[in-house]
């Protein structure tokens, strides 16, 4: 784990003028906040931060050094394009992939069983901190002149292991290529002699990047088990022995950097042709001496490494800061990954503990893999947006037929731009499939992982907040550059300042007022003592948690755009009351979502769920108007937590007229349930009630009261089997639906883990407090908490992998396999107690 250092911070305190404290002036604050960013920073510069590769590295820096794996087995001509391995892809029909245990902070083991290769790669990923070089500043402040140094990440590691599958050839022939590309400033070049016949022994490159300082990387012979392929054509065999590693350096378009897998097919194409044209195709030599490519050495930002084996093989990748006083190496790297793993099983056992029955043995494994994938899965990502700010009025969604004209509005030339580049840090959910930052996803993926590291999960939800625009729209889609739009069809990938998401990043936010000391924070500042002492406890994950100061800083520096965000919701996706007659305790608190079309509302996140046929101006959405009150209780702790007392003021009303208005608005006294309303054929306010996981909405987001009636109601729905009660978990849409099963039939019934998920939190947290239906909740969490994670454990020991969602009717995985988002949030249900007592104190509500 990492451990905070004093040197800086005795540094700045040693800076402060005789006599002053930083309590005079908020310097203190700015110091307390760069101090914490830098020494985080230091074990989160480096990473897996390419996560739509099956092994792909890279720093949270943009514009700087990318590095990747790619392997295929080399034992024919026909099959060998297809079997090349680089991004992650469900049609390389692997039989599983994924991290058996990863820390973002420290690293991990990785294992990719490829039945298509006939091999198994693991990837074993260390990091070590240290090493300074240069320093931001001086910076004059309040308090003198602060020297901040600049931290270059430290060294990295991996070792890169082939293990041929039962049943593979004894002399399988595998290639293996790992690349190194600059996409900006800097330099790279070969330090071995070069030799056209390839490089014998370790070959090193040696660099330098303006964010990086100097630097090199160590590729290794490995053991001496590795075994090159036997001579398969003796003439071309004394031209390019096999014994040898081939190199290639060239000079890319920056922008092209991220294209190796191109890059590589061109080297291969030439050498091919030069064999073919020397040999002739009837006398060509073996694919695995073919297919390789030139050597060349020449001054470039893209160099390529390949090594040709037979059978198994192992090597290693190290790459050294010159800011360190020592290299990075093989020795190091074996200890590391040792004691990395061993740290990893020790911590996860201690902050997730599985509780009965999920405390056998063999949901250990399975745990570990799906929060390991999670953390395994936040990448580091940097670009342009295709974003479409023409306003038009079409974009108003006022008048009848309006998803019609707002399609032709979106089909004008130009209608839509580059704007950026801006990054963003943030969990994935799925490697092969969506691989970028998704806002109604991310606030599910950081409830688990902010058990485990929550300084990181705020640098997360910071990277997310810092792209409120200043109208205070947040981009529900995150797809940042070439390589991200690379994997998404054309006719998704601009994103419009009127389309809304859920705002599930408040989820975590509640979470991180709930678990922080909060005392006072609103009149804290930082004296002397207070920053002197300020990381006695040496451990990054919780900093925030166990410094108040830390805690307010932070809140303070993304209050501003969270409220902004928040009034953004409140007037883009404002619904019409007055004008339709509605009889409602507030005329202002209604909601519905823009960019419906009659077969979607991909807005909302449930894309195909039924709602209002055909889409209506006077449409008002349950779901939606539960959000905004999620939103709304959090922005209250948030602005209360830092003194904002007007504001707080303000929400409470809102808060307040919100869950009035729920009853108002969408109860339905005929089915018993909450339903969205529309405007009928004789312009009459009705509701539309298509009973699924949009009726339970006001109880997953926690605005329904214990004692109320309308909960018990809830219940009964949610344990009918007849209407969302399976075996495996929650249906999406009510058996008894007209619209169960039918069209895409992706919210249509299918069980989806995030919406289970808080359907599980909620039943217990109404299962412990006294009331009229503490026993059903209670009884409903106990056998819901198992019939969940029974079924994505079953899915995950028959396939290998998690899924984006799971049949109603057979608990079969389906749709995105490898989806390690929101459906690891099983590792927290594993977590929660067997049983709730049905006399027990209140739990903290952690949504």
């Amino acid at each position: 784990m990492a451990k905070l250092t004093l040197s800086l911070l005795a540094v700045c305190s040693a800076l402060l003028a005789p006599g002053t404290t930083a309590a005079n002036t908020d310097n203190g604050q700015w110091i307390l906040a760069n101090e914490i960013s830098r020494v985080s920073n230091q074990s989160l510069v480096w990473g897996p931060y390419r996560p739509n590769l099956y092994f792909g590295v890279k720093p949270r820096i943009p514009k700087s050094m990318i590095a990747g794996l790619m392997w295929s087995k080399v034992d024919d001509f026909a099959s060998f394009a297809q079997t090349v391995r680089h991004t992650c892809e469900q049609s390389d029909d692997m039989a599983g992939y994924g991290w058996d245990e990863y820390d973002v902070r420290t690293g991990g083991h990785q294992v990719i069983k490829d039945p298509g290769n006939s091999i198994n790669i693991h990837t074993e990923f260390i990091k070590i901190e240290g090493g300074e070089n240069g320093e931001i500043g001086p910076i004059k402040t309040g308090v003198g002149l602060i020297i901040i140094l600049r931290t270059l990440g430290g060294h990295w590691g991996v070792r890169v292991k082939g293990i041929p599958r039962p049943g593979a050839p004894v002399d399988l022939k595998t290639m293996v290529i790992f690349y190194v590309g600059l996409e900006g400033l800097g330099s790279l070049s070969l330090q071995n002699e070069p030799d056209e016949r390839g490089l014998a022994g370790d070959v090193t490159l040696e660099g330098s990047m303006p964010e990086l300082g100097e630097f090199k990387i160590d590729i290794t012979t490995g053991p001496g088990t590795n075994k090159p392929p036997q001579v398969g054509h003796k003439k071309y065999w004394k031209e390019k022995p096999l014994d040898r590693t081939l190199y290639r350096s060239l000079k890319v378009p920056e922008e092209d950097v991220w294209k190796a897998k191109d890059t590589f097919f061109m080297g291969l194409r030439d050498n091919f042709l030069k064999a073919k044209e020397k040999y002739g195709e009837s006398d060509l030599p073996p694919p695995w001496q073919v297919f390789t490519i030139p050597n060349t050495f020449g001054p470039g930002n893209f160099h390529m490494v390949q090594k040709v084996f037979e059978g198994g093989f192992e090597f290693d990748i190290l790459y050294s800061s010159a800011s360190a006083p020592t290299s990075m190496t093989t020795d190091i790297l074996t200890e590391k990954i040792r004691t990395v793993g061993k740290s990893f099983a020790d911590r996860f056992e201690n902050i997730f503990p599985r509780e009965p029955p999920f405390n056998a043995p063999r949901y250990r494994q399975f745990a570990r893999n799906f929060f390991s994938n999670l953390l395994g899965g936040i990448g580091h990502f940097y670009g342009t947006s295709v974003i479409d700010r023409t306003y038009a009025p079409e974009y108003e969604e006022e008048d009848e037929g309006f998803w019609e004209e707002a399609k032709a509005a979106q089909a004008r030339p130009d209608a839509a731009n580059l704007e950026g580049p801006t990054e963003l840090f943030t969990s994935i959910p799925s490697r092969p499939f969506f691989p970028r930052g998704f806002l109604w996803d991310e606030g599910f993926h950081l409830l688990p992982i902010s058990d485990w590291d929550m300084d990181l999960t705020l640098q997360i939800v910071k990277s997310w907040v810092s792209l409120v625009d200043r109208d205070g729209w947040l981009p529900r889609e995150q797809i940042l550059g070439d390589e991200a739009r690379s994997k998404v069809p054309q006719e998704f990938q601009t994103q419009y300042p009127h389309y809304a998401n859920p705002p599930t990043l408040f989820f975590v936010l509640t979470k991180f007022i709930d678990h922080s000391n909060h005392r006072s924070l609103a009149n804290e500042y930082l004296d002397k003592e207070s920053f002197d002492n300020l990381f006695s406890s040496g451990d990054l994950p919780t900093v925030h948690l166990e410094n108040p100061k830390a805690a307010s800083e932070y809140l303070r520096s993304i209050y501003p755009n969270l409220r902004r965000n928040y009034f953004w919701y409140r007037k883009s996706q404002s619904g019409e009351i007055r004008g339709w007659d509605r009889n409602a305790y507030s005329k202002k608190e209604g909601y519905r979502w823009r960019g419906r079309t009659p077969e979607h509302c991909l807005t909302s996140g449930l894309d195909d769920y039924p709602r209002a046929r055909p889409p209506h101006t006077g449409e008002l959405h349950v779901d939606l108007l539960s959000w905004i009150g999620m939103m709304t209780s959090c922005i209250r702790r948030i602005a209360a937590a830092i003194g904002e007392h007007d504001d707080v003021a303000e929400f409470e009303q809102y808060e307040y007229s919100i869950k009035k208005n729920l009853d108002d608005l969408h109860w339905n006294e005929k089915h018993q349930t909450y339903c969205d309303a529309t405007i009928d054929d004789f312009e009459e306010s009705v509701h539309v009630c298509h009973k699924g996981y949009i009726s339970i909405f006001p109880f997953l987001l926690g605005l329904m009261e214990k004692d109320s009636k309308k909960l018990g109601k809830v219940l009964d729905l949610i344990a009918d089997p007849e209407e969302l009660w399976s075996n495996y978990g929650l249906r999406s849409l009510s058996k008894k639906d007209e619209y169960y099963g039918t069209g895409e039939n992706y919210w249509r019934g299918p069980i989806w883990i995030n919406i289970n998920y808080l359907a599980i939190q909620r039943l217990m947290e109404y299962g412990s407090k006294e009331g009229p239906h503490q026993k059903q909740a209670a009884e409903l969490y106990k056998e819901l908490r198992v019939n969940v994670v029974e079924n994505v454990y079953k899915s995950w020991k028959d396939t290998g992998y998690a899924w984006e969602q799971y049949d109603a009717e057979t608990g079969k995985g389906q749709r995105t396999a490898h989806f390690l988002g929101w459906t690891s949030l099983v590792v927290k249900i594993m977590n929660m107690p067997e049983a709730v007592s049905v006399v027990a104190t209140p739990l903290k509500d952690e949504l």
